[in-house]
């Protein structure tokens, strides 16, 4: 479980980096990246979204420290 935790967290910061951009400077990295190719658009949006859920598990994780 820990791996695909880091995966979804990889994924939810790149989505919070194009969020940032967005706010930022009106530029959408996603968009920028994959052109006119919507379904793969989509897709990356969706993985976002689906990790974003994903790392709600930490939030009832009791982390040791180790």
């Amino acid at each position: 479980m820990e791996i695909l935790q880091k995966i979804a967290l990889i994924f939810t910061i790149i989505g919070a980096v194009n969020w940032g951009l967005i706010g930022l400077f009106d530029f959408n990295l996603v968009t920028f990246l994959t052109g006119d190719m919507v379904t793969i658009r989509n897709l990356i949006y969706i993985i976002v979204g689906i990790t974003g859920l994903v790392n709600i598990g930490i939030f009832f994780q009791h982390f040791d420290g180790e």
